[in-house]
């Protein structure tokens, strides 16, 4: 299943050198090879038990400031992430044992559009869509099939296909959004100091925020710029996550406290 390639490389999209986070086998959905190839229903979100941030796109910005601190990679591309926990391979939000999300915490996008995926064709101007073949997420025979009997998608790949696209088109907002971040000058390295109730700490670092003396500095010439591109909202978003580190400690001493009990 395919679609018109946008201009660039969309964040999270199948590299040539690298596979995206969570994914493990990317394959091109194709009518005639997966004809009988069927998405388990329920599978959960295990697959993301074990990360402590994921990827976040510029629009989705004021929906994770109230659940998730958001920060900055400390490369050039300033990709914004949600902090989804604070210890290696520990995702806070997702139950160990049931997979489930914690309740009615807002699911990123880019947790919500796996299995499926977009990687760009070769020698094409095209992108396909892919999922991850792997057996805990498909199966041969399964009710919810990818292709109808006569070849053609069904909904729930068309579905995918139409998310896939949006989220491909919001990641390129997002790219020069960072972009744009990382080059004035505003981002600041920063780590946190977490408590245990044991009285131990973890110690968080790696991230870079947003310095408000800073972001008050700002040239009005840049300033204007951002404000039309309407970017200012999702820059105070990220600044207002920062309440959230309060709801990560109090998730993770809740955890810590229940395997002690």
């Amino acid at each position: 299943m395919a679609n018109k390639k946008a201009n660039g490389n969309g964040a999270g999209e199948p590299q040539a050198t690298a596979l995206p986070l969570f994914y493990q086998k990317p394959e091109p959905l194709d009518a005639k090879r997966h004809a009988a190839l069927a998405l388990r229903k329920n599978f959960g979100f295990g697959f993301a038990s074990k990360v402590n941030a994921v990827p976040v796109n510029l629009i989705e910005m004021p929906q994770i400031c109230h659940f998730y601190p958001i920060a900055f990679s400390p490369d050039e591309n300033a990709t914004p992430v949600a902090l989804i926990g604070v210890r290696d391979h520990e995702n806070l939000f997702v139950d160990s044992e049931s997979g489930q999300w914690l309740e009615d915490a807002y699911v990123p996008a880019y947790i919500r559009r796996y299995p499926f995926i977009f990687s760009e064709l070769p020698n094409s101007d095209q992108m396909t869509l892919c999922v991850d073949a792997v057996p805990e997420i498909v199966e041969n025979g399964g009710e919810q099939k990818f292709f109808a009997e006569d070849g053609q998608p069904t909904d729930l790949s068309k579905n995918a296909l139409e998310f896939c696209k949006s989220y491909h088109a919001a990641a390129m907002q997002t790219i020069e959004f960072g972009k744009a971040l990382a080059a004035s000058d505003l981002l600041v390295e920063r780590a946190a100091e977490i408590r245990l109730p044991d009285q131990g700490r973890i110690n968080f670092s790696g991230f870079r925020i947003v310095d408000e003396q800073k972001l008050n500095a700002l040239d009005d010439a840049t300033f204007m710029e951002w404000r039309k591109k309407g970017w200012l909202p999702f820059i105070y978003a990220h600044l207002f996550s920062g309440a959230q580190w309060q709801r990560l400690t109090r998730l993770l001493n809740a955890r810590t406290q229940k395997k002690t009990a």
